[in-house]
């Protein structure tokens, strides 16, 4: 598992835009970059709109923010037009990015088991290292928890 201090591992997505985003890339940002399940349901699109409506501050901070899923391009894509979200969202399609931050799991919804993302995000400095991990997070006041932490 990551800990604050560790160098971020570096990856190449395909954002919503259908372009590769290599986090190495944006050195000199602070990214907050946020695991979420899925594209479109209840808890992800609060989360969602709540790093949208807290953008313009969290840019104040000099930082970017990138929601990583295993969803599909097209599927951001409607979830960004439906919600007017104003950040970039990746395609982790075969979760190989989850995996290597730890937060691909086993998950339990109404008895069953099964694999997927383990709702994280991670505070990257300008120099590629964990600056802090929010982990289990809870979708209500979590965009204003990032915030205060990137002051």
């Amino acid at each position: 598992m990551l800990k604050v201090g560790d160098k971020a591992p570096d990856f190449t997505l395909l954002s919503d835009k259908n372009e590769s985003v290599t986090l190495s890339n944006l050195h000199g940002k602070k990214v907050v970059l946020y695991f979420y399940p899925k594209d479109d349901t209840s808890g992800c699109t609060k989360e969602a709109c709540g790093f949208r409506d807290n953008l313009p501050k969290i840019e104040t901070q000099k930082a970017v923010i990138l929601g990583v899923s295993p969803d599909t391009v097209e599927s951001h894509q409607k979830f960004i037009k439906k919600y007017n979200l104003n950040f970039t969202l990746l395609s982790d399609l075969y979760h190989k990015v989850a995996e290597s931050y730890g937060v691909w799991g086993e998950k339990s919804m109404y008895g069953k088991t099964y694999w997927g993302i383990l709702r994280t995000t991670f505070i990257i400095d300008e120099d590629g290292k964990i600056l802090k991990i929010f982990e289990k997070v809870k979708v209500a006041g979590h965009a204003e928890e990032v915030l205060a932490s990137l002051k």
